[in-house]
């Protein structure tokens, strides 16, 4: 398991777009991955966990992966959080 906290800098947080393209990202892997922010643990591949969560600008999160890339995953779905536009 390797875990990484980050903090979201996007602009929009994770919603509509942003939230599709690291969906899409998370997806590429073969790693189960979790998103963990406020006490609460949503699947990263799902569309309906993210948005649920209302991550916006400013949150922090740890981004948790399991699985055999899953140094890779959680590195670069934390650098895509860390630009404005991906």
């Amino acid at each position: 398991m390797y875990t990484e906290k980050t903090v979201v800098k996007c602009g929009s947080g994770l919603h509509n777009k942003q939230a599709t393209y690291f969906i899409q990202k998370a997806n590429e892997f073969r790693s189960s991955i979790w998103i963990e922010a406020d006490d609460r643990k949503i699947n990263a591949k799902s569309l309906l966990g993210v948005l649920s969560m209302g991550i916006t600008s400013g949150t922090e999160i740890s981004i948790v992966a399991e699985g055999p890339d899953e140094e890779a995953a959680v590195k670069e779905l934390s650098a895509m959080l860390m630009k404005d536009i991906y």
